[in-house]
């Protein structure tokens, strides 16, 4: 990177720590460092609901996944705004009926306390392993920038993101976030502005889109019905739906942002604009993918966006590699030749030639697909000390070489904000619960004060920081989309969680020891289910709420005929 580009990267990092420290002076207790005095209005309710779910994860993976499948993903969110309206009318009264600072606090008065500690764990466990995921991403951005140890990069990231947590409480991280948010979609637009300028100069934005969607990537709607699809219209809609109610409705580290707003007006107004904001929001990022895809259909994509990955090859197993980048060469320089000639053909009166080239495009695509996937073999069979999967780093690939100066460090920037943005959050909303859910409740009840309440839940963030660091340095043995990872890891749990609330707030002739019983055969079913891959992830949350629900009322029967036989 250039000198400016590193001023900008480091200025706006420093200036958004400075900003966050000044919004911390004043804290004398947990609660303005769990709840921010339950004063935010609704824009901030928004902002931080947005910046919350959208990490890091969603702008370094979000483009390398459309790049990879097509813009299908999309669909992951088309159950959002249903659910959004749900958790208005009905969780966000009850939350705030009850004044509870945790959602788990709730159980506990509506079951009891063993159901109460149940779900939290789980919250716990889940939220904790995507955060050290999510802490993972912007140090990859480091290690590429710095050229140094993955390793160090994560302690580095997790260091950065304690101290600003650590500090800061809900209120700073409310007020960054709208600060963080507002820079990261400017940058995201201006970034696709500059992919359509770079496009050659006789193609343009009409015939970079056409391009991709005779390459499959603009499959935004497919309306196959298969259980075993990640993303399709039935998957997003009904297991979509069920995940956003879960993530929104039982996740403390976006139940802690509306739960803080002044009043349940706010709370609503925010919820609610999330979900119709979320999808073109989320369509734009992937657009950004499709429009990469054309892009290096014209200027030559590597073998792999992982440069160490392709460094470490060469020199580790340079006989197998250099035969396919012969091969690979040829393969592109003919996509090359295709995409022009697609291109050129489009709109003339000669169909025949056209799709003669399309036919063709599509059969050398398929063989650099191919090539790409030996290549990654490669990676694993000689154990290469590199991630085989480029997914998240095909936007970084392109940021770094053909952005233009200063904008690379703001994009890099971008990157770490959105980070901060959702991990502080996270963070936060770990902290909140295991302090208030567990430490407070089964340790010392009651015998706090303000200040020492204070303490401990900074030493709580403290140590989630800690945690989400280890998660991190496991996260660099994946190969998977970072994107994938988290939505699928939430999946495994979120149905779970949500069978016991929706238990709790819609059938209350079921007590607390059965929906615990509930709980524990229905994790234990769904974690089946999700190792032998028996169903696409988005169909857990709807699977695991169903189990709960009818788990529990078989048991609640059982029991309540036992009682009727003791009397």
């Amino acid at each position: 990177m250039s000198i400016l580009d590193w001023l900008i990267l480091i200025g706006t990092l420093l200036a958004m720590i400075l900003y966050g420290l000044y919004q911390s002076k004043g804290q004398q207790s947990s609660d303005s460092y769990i709840m921010a005095g339950r004063q935010m209005p609704w824009y901030t309710v928004l902002l931080g609901i947005m910046a919350t779910q959208a990490s890091a994860i969603t702008f370094l993976s979000g483009p390398g996944q459309a790049y990879s499948d097509g813009m299908r993903f999309v669909q992951y969110y088309f159950g959002l705004p249903l659910a959004m309206i749900v958790i208005a009318a009905v969780f966000v009264p009850l939350f705030r009926k009850m004044n509870v600072y945790t959602a788990y606090e709730y159980l506990d008065q509506r079951f009891d306390q063993k159901t109460r500690l149940l779900t939290g764990i789980l919250f716990l466990f889940s939220r904790g392993v995507s955060t050290g995921i999510s802490v993972y991403a912007p140090a990859i951005i480091l290690s590429s920038i710095l050229d140094i140890n993955i390793y160090l990069t994560n302690v580095l990231v997790g260091g950065l993101l304690i101290i600003y947590t650590y500090m800061g409480g809900a209120k700073a991280i409310a007020q960054t976030q709208k600060i963080q948010f507002s820079i990261i979609l400017l940058s995201m637009a201006f970034a696709g502005y500059l992919i359509v300028n770079a496009l050659p100069k006789d193609v343009n934005f009409q015939e970079a889109l056409f391009l991709a969607g005779k390459s499959g990537k603009l499959n935004v709607i497919t309306t196959n019905f298969d259980p075993r699809d990640k993303y399709n219209i039935w998957s997003g809609l009904i297991g979509g739906f069920f995940l956003a109610l879960s993530y929104f409705g039982t996740d403390q580290s976006q139940v802690g942002r509306y739960i803080s707003a002044k009043d349940t007006k706010e709370s609503r107004l925010g919820l609610l604009l999330n979900g119709f904001v979320k999808i073109p929001m989320q369509f734009l990022i992937l657009l950004l993918g499709a429009l990469l895809f054309s892009f290096y259909s014209f200027q030559k994509a590597p073998i792999t966006f992982n440069t160490k990955a392709e460094t470490l090859a060469a020199q580790q197993a340079s006989v197998a590699y250099q035969n396919l980048k012969v091969e690979y060469n040829l393969l592109t320089e003919r996509n090359k030749e295709l995409s022009a000639n697609i291109v050129a053909l489009k709109g003339t009166p000669n169909p025949v030639s056209l799709q003669k080239n399309l036919d063709e495009l599509r059969q050398t695509q398929k063989q650099i697909e191919d090539n790409r996937a030996d290549f990654q073999k490669i990676i694993k069979s000689n154990n290469i000390q590199a991630e085989a999967n480029d997914t998240n780093y095909i936007f970084l690939h392109f940021v770094k070489n053909y952005m233009p100066m200063g904008m690379v460090g703001l994009l890099f920037a971008v990157v770490f904000l959105a980070s901060w943005g959702s991990i502080s959050a996270a963070l936060n909303a770990l902290a909140s619960s295991s302090f208030l859910d567990f430490h407070k409740l089964v340790v010392k009840r009651g015998s706090f004060t303000p200040r020492e309440e204070l303490k401990w839940v900074r030493w709580h963030t403290l140590g989630w920081g800690v945690f989400s660091i280890l998660v991190a340095m496991l996260a660099t043995k994946m190969s998977a989309s970072l994107i994938e990872v988290v939505n699928a890891l939430g999946s495994v749990f979120y149905g779970v969680i949500l069978g016991v609330f929706l238990v709790a707030f819609f059938i209350k002739r079921i007590k607390g020891t059965s929906v615990f019983i509930a709980a524990l055969i229905g994790q234990v079913i769904i974690v089946v289910i999700y190792i032998y891959d028996l169903v696409g992830f988005l169909w857990l949350n709807l699977i695991g709420a169903l189990l709960v629900i009818g788990i529990a009322f078989i048991i609640e029967e059982i029991l309540r005929n036992k009682r009727i036989e003791k009397v």
